[in-house]
C-alpha cells in the first residue's frame, strides 16, 4: 500500500515537473519572439516609410475628385469610359500570352537542367542567366534591330524563299509578346528549376520498375511534384506583365496600349494626379488578388504532397 502511495506520489510530481517545464518554454518562446521583434522594429519601420506610406498616400490621391473634394469620381472612368476597360482587358490579353509563351518555353528548359549532365546544365543556366546581365532597354531595342522589315528575321525569311515580303514582326502585339517573353524567361525558370531539383528521382525510377511509361510517369509524377515551382513562376510572370513599361512602349509603337503607359501619360501629358492613382489602385489590388491565389494554390499544394 505504502509502494502504491509512493509511486502515485512519484506521477504527479512528474506531471508537475512537466506542466513547469511546459510553461518555462512557453515563458522562454514569449520573451525570444519579444526580443526578436525589437530587433526587426527598424527595418519594419523602413518598409513602413518606404512601402506603405507611398501606398496610403496614392489611395488618398485617388480619392480626390477635379474639385479638391472626397469622391469616387477617378474610379467611375473605369466603367464610364471604355477606353479604360479596353486598355485593361489589353494589359490582361498581353499578360496572359506572355505568361502563356513564357511558360511552353520555361518549363522545357527547366527540365533540361534538371536531367542534363552538370557540365551541359550549367552551361545551359548559363545562357538562362545572360538577360539578367544586359540592361532591358538594350535588350529592347536590340529586338527592334532583329525584327524590323529590313531586320534579320525578314531578311532570312526572303533570302530563303518562305515569304516575299518582310511581314511585320515590330510595333505590334507580337513584337511586345517576343520582346516580354525574352524577358520573363528567366524569372519562370528559377523558381521551377528549384522546384524541380527538389523531386526525388528514385521515384521515377520506381515507377518505371513497376511499368509505368517515361510519358506515363512524368504526367503522374514528376508533373504534380513541380506544380508548385510553376504556380509561383507563373504568378510572378503575369504579375510583372501586368506593370510592364518600357518592351510595350518600344516594341509596341503606340499601336499596343498599356495601363502603365496610360499612367505615364496621365502623368505627363496630362498631369491629373487623380486618374493616374486610381489605375495604379486597381492594378495594385489586382496584383494583391494573383498573389493571394498563387499563395493558396502553392499551399495547398505542398500540403497535398
Amino acid at each position: 500500500m505504502s509502494q502504491a502511495v509512493a509511486d502515485r506520489g512519484l506521477q504527479l510530481l512528474t506531471q508537475a515537473q512537466l506542466e513547469n517545464n511546459r510553461l518555462a518554454l512557453e515563458k522562454d518562446k514569449r520573451l525570444e519572439s519579444r526580443a526578436l521583434m525589437r530587433l526587426t522594429l527598424p527595418a519594419l519601420l523602413i518598409v513602413g516609410l518606404l512601402m506603405v506610406a507611398p501606398i496610403a498616400w496614392l489611395l488618398s490621391m485617388s480619392l480626390f475628385g477635379q474639385n479638391g473634394e472626397l469622391s469616387f469620381e477617378n474610379y467611375s472612368l473605369f466603367f464610364d469610359e471604355p477606353v479604360y476597360r479596353d486598355m485593361f482587358l489589353n494589359t490582361f490579353e498581353v499578360a496572359f500570352l506572355v505568361t502563356l509563351v513564357t511558360v511552353l518555353l520555361g518549363y522545357p528548359v527547366s527540365y533540361l537542367l534538371v536531367i542534363l549532365p552538370a557540365r551541359w546544365s550549367g552551361l545551359l543556366m548559363l545562357a538562362v542567366l545572360v538577360p539578367f546581365w544586359t540592361s532591358g532597354l538594350v535588350r529592347t531595342f536590340s529586338w527592334i534591330i532583329i525584327l524590323q522589315r529590313n531586320g534579320v528575321i525578314n531578311s532570312l525569311l526572303v533570302h530563303l524563299g518562305i515569304i516575299h515580303h518582310p511581314i511585320p514582326l515590330v510595333y505590334n502585339m507580337t513584337g511586345v509578346i517576343v520582346g516580354m517573353v525574352h524577358i520573363m524567361v528567366p524569372f519562370l525558370v528559377l523558381p521551377l528549376y528549384a522546384s524541380m531539383k527538389a523531386i526525388d528521382g528514385n521515384l521515377l525510377r520506381a515507377a518505371a520498375n513497376l511499368g509505368a511509361t517515361p510519358a506515363h510517369a512524368f504526367r503522374t509524377i514528376f508533373l504534380p511534384l513541380s506544380m508548385p515551382g510553376l504556380i509561383a513562376g507563373t504568378i510572378m510572370v503575369f504579375v510583372m506583365c501586368l506593370g510592364y513599361y518600357i518592351t510595350p512602349s518600344i516594341l509596341g509603337g503606340g499601336k499596343v496600349k498599356m495601363i502603365a503607359q496610360r499612367i505615364q501619360e496621365s502623368l505627363s501629358l496630362y498631369p491629373t494626379w487623380g486618374p493616374a492613382a486610381a489605375l495604379a489602385v486597381l492594378l495594385l489590388a489586382v496584383t494583391a488578388i494573383c498573389l493571394g491565389a498563387s499563395l493558396l494554390l502553392v499551399r495547398q499544394l505542398s500540403s497535398s504532397r
